[in-house]
This record gives structure tokens, sequence and C-alpha cells, in this order.
């Protein structure tokens, strides 16, 4: 799994104007990858490494507090073109993307995990042509990589 972190003072995400997700205070938005071969174990390390990376402030400025640490939230959306491949010409090959019947309940255990962890998740909608929008703080942004 990948997944490119944000650290967020506020999101939202919406499909045909509805908004289906938000973050209403300091948080992290996640854009979500799943490939082929990803699965149970790779679903729980992403989602324990979400809950205790430690990219929030502190009291200093540092950065140095987990979402679990201030009682923060998350916005999950799943997002295949992670897995995206511009090694070659100019369009890029999804085929390290796993397919949607595969990915999707992956990306629903990790929102399941999360929430067992006591995250506060909301989400996008899988498959759907959604706008996000957000207002990173820092500007922060991480990427995670479970086969790393």
């Amino acid at each position: 799994m990948r997944a490119v972190v944000q650290r967020a003072a506020w999101a939202r995400v919406s499909v045909d104007g509805e908004i289906v997700g938000s973050l209403d205070g300091p948080g992290l938005v996640v854009l979500l990858g799943v490939t082929i071969g990803d699965g149970e174990k790779e679903a729980l390390a992403i989602a324990s490494k979400l809950w205790t990376l430690r990219i929030m402030s502190d009291a200093e400025g540092r950065m140095n507090r987990s979402v679990a640490d201030i009682g923060g939230r998350l916005l999950v959306i799943s997002q295949f073109t992670l897995y995206g491949d511009t090694s070659k010409g100019r369009r890029p090959s999804f085929v390290a993307a796993a397919p949607g019947e595969v990915a999707e309940p992956l990306v629903d255990r990790v929102v399941e995990h999360l929430r067992a962890l006591g995250a506060l998740v909301a989400t996008g909608r899988f498959g759907a042509d959604m706008l996000v929008e957000l207002a990173n703080q820092g500007p922060v942004t991480v990427i995670i990589d479970t086969a790393r």
C-alpha cells in the first residue's frame, strides 16, 4: 500500500457537489493506493503508521505529535493513481494498481483498523470522481509505502 499523507487544518471531499467526507479540524488527509499482492498485513501496518505518525505540531511548533496524541481526525480517500508508472511514454500505466474488487475491501480494512485504534475517520467514495479540497498545514506532506 502507498499513502500520500498531508497534515491539514481542514479538508473535504465531495462527489457531484455533495460533501461525502470532511475533516473539520487538525488532522491528516490520506490518499491511499492499493497494489497487487496487498492484504490484511499491509492494511494493519499502514493504519498503525498513520495513527502514530508524528507529524503534528507540539506546543513549540515541532513535528512531535501524532493524530493519536492530539485526538485528531483522518480523511481517507482511495486513489489508484498512486500506482501509476510514468517510466515509459507520456501516459501512465496503472497495471500495478489492484483492481477495484481487491482494493475497495482493503481500503475499508484500513479505515476499520484506524477506527478500532480510536481514530475519527471520514472517507471519500470508492471509485467516484471526487473533488478534494484541503488546507495543507505547514505545508507537510509525506509518503508511506508498506513495500519499503
